[in-house]
């Protein structure tokens, strides 16, 4: 289990759910892996921080709510939103195959998929077959793990519990590469635990396993919060305060395209 995996960071909050009708007044509970870093990640005090620890917040303030804050394992966290241990989830890739189990928001950032390899790596390339025959190390139950299961098959596929094993493991030679979001694979490398490593390149992304980006999600069925999630969503983007919060942690916009 994750160092924080039964980490509660608790703000008193009060919410109303509406769906026509008021219903009684609760938390708002937000799920966070708080591992997957500049995005969600635990302070040396115990807190949370990162993109989307700080644009949860100011969507709750803009739904005119707080929030409490919870961290759960990626791998087990739409288990957890179904039976109810929160009413959201922060970064989920959006996927059909997902969209079958629990209500989607539309997306809060996009970026492409991409490969690390040591720096004393021959890899010529990022291809299948530039690939074949290594060890490319993944995070288990994203879409990393199915895109490579489906588009490596020349590659032994090892999947991790957490990005930050699979990087370890790579920095200990134990891994020929490693697949995750573009993002996080750089921002490593600019920190000294990264200093193995080098970008081998990003990949294009297949719309039928990375879907349209990455999003919120909720209970199925429960459009109302997803409606408003989506309009916070929008608001931030113009009034300016998703900018705010993008340039805190990136040099570029990671809405995408």
């Amino acid at each position: 289990m994750h160092l924080f995996g039964r980490f509660v960071l608790a703000a008193s909050v009060v919410f109303t759910l509406a769906t026509g009708a008021a219903f009684a007044q609760e938390k708002l509970r937000l799920g966070t892996e708080g591992a997957y870093p500049p995005f969600n990640y635990a302070n040396a005090d115990g807190t949370l921080g990162g993109f989307d620890i700080d644009l949860g917040n100011a969507l709750c303030t803009e739904m005119k709510v707080e929030c409490e804050f919870a961290v759960q394992d990626f791998d087990g966290s739409i288990p957890a939103l179904q039976a109810g241990k929160f009413d959201a989830i922060i970064n989920i890739t959006i996927t059909p195959e997902r969209a079958q189990k629990v209500e989607f928001t539309h997306k809060y950032y996009q970026t492409p998929p991409a490969i690390a390899v040591p720096k004393e790596s021959t890899i010529a390339g990022t291809s299948p077959d530039d690939l074949k025959g290594k060890v490319l190390g993944v995070q288990s139950a994203t879409i990393h793990q199915n895109f490579a299961e489906q588009k490596y098959k020349g590659s032994t596929v090892k999947a991790y519990p957490t990005g930050d094993d699979a990087r370890t493991d790579m920095a200990n030679g134990r891994l020929d590469a490693m697949m995750d979001g573009s993002i996080i694979l750089t921002e490593w490398l600019k920190k000294p635990d990264g200093a193995c490593c080098k970008l081998l390149g990003t990949l294009t992304a297949d719309p039928a396993i990375h879907g349209p980006g990455v999003g919120i999600a909720l209970q199925k069925g429960n459009k109302d919060l997803a409606d408003r999630f989506n309009a916070a969503i929008d608001a931030l983007r113009a009034n300016g305060k998703y900018k705010e919060i993008n340039d805190k942690y990136f040099a570029f916009d990671v809405y995408g395209s």
